[in-house]
């Protein structure tokens, strides 16, 4: 039988067409903006795969996050309510809680919606799209970090600090507790 990469990628194509009645045409699409947003790569002859992001990388994504998410919080702490305020401070009671129970995962989802409300409370629109797609290439960095023994207890720290600034209304107190969170996740992707 004359086997070819090309004839695997077909298949595979044939197979997602079949199982969610799409277009060759809407894959293609698909892929090239999932390539656009740096989470697929295009090898030659071969077709597309899931792009894999190096520590190096990583780390200028978060340094690159570290600024966006420092504005994010310092126009939180201004624009938010006292309701969204209590809501953060419920996000990390919350978090406290998962770190006692020894429940990695749970402070994960935790943080993430800690971060994800602070840059909804900013109302910074284009910072917040820019840091979905940073965010989005390091999924896999993020759980690993998650599970990493120690981590999360030195993580709720600097997330509790961030909420003190915030709801201190303090935006350059914010803004700098926000930016010493990733400078400690640059030094736990390096370890």
């Amino acid at each position: 039988m004359n086997w070819s990469p090309r004839c695997t990628a077909r298949n595979k194509a044939n197979k997602i067409i079949d199982k969610f009645d799409v277009t060759r045409a809407s894959i293609r699409a698909a892929l090239i903006d999932l390539e656009a947003q740096g989470l697929v790569e295009r090898i030659r002859n071969r077709g597309s795969r899931v792009r894999v992001v190096t520590v190096d990388e990583a780390v200028a994504i978060t340094e690159c996050r570290m600024v966006l998410e420092g504005l994010c919080a310092a126009k939180a702490a201004v624009a938010a309510t006292d309701e969204q305020l209590d809501e953060l401070t419920d996000l990390g009671t919350a978090m406290t809680k998962a770190v006692a129970d020894g429940e990695p995962m749970t402070y994960s989802d935790l943080n993430h919606e800690l971060h994800a409300r602070i840059r909804e409370f900013s109302g910074q629109r284009t910072a917040v799209e820019l840091l979905e797609r940073l965010n989005a290439q390091l999924v896999r960095h993020r759980l690993q970090l998650a599970l990493r023994p120690g981590r999360p207890q030195q993580s709720l720290n600097e997330h509790l600090a961030m909420i003190e600034a915030m709801r201190a209304r303090d935006p350059q107190a914010a803004e700098a507790a926000v930016r010493a969170h990733p400078a400690g996740v640059i030094d736990a992707l390096r370890d």
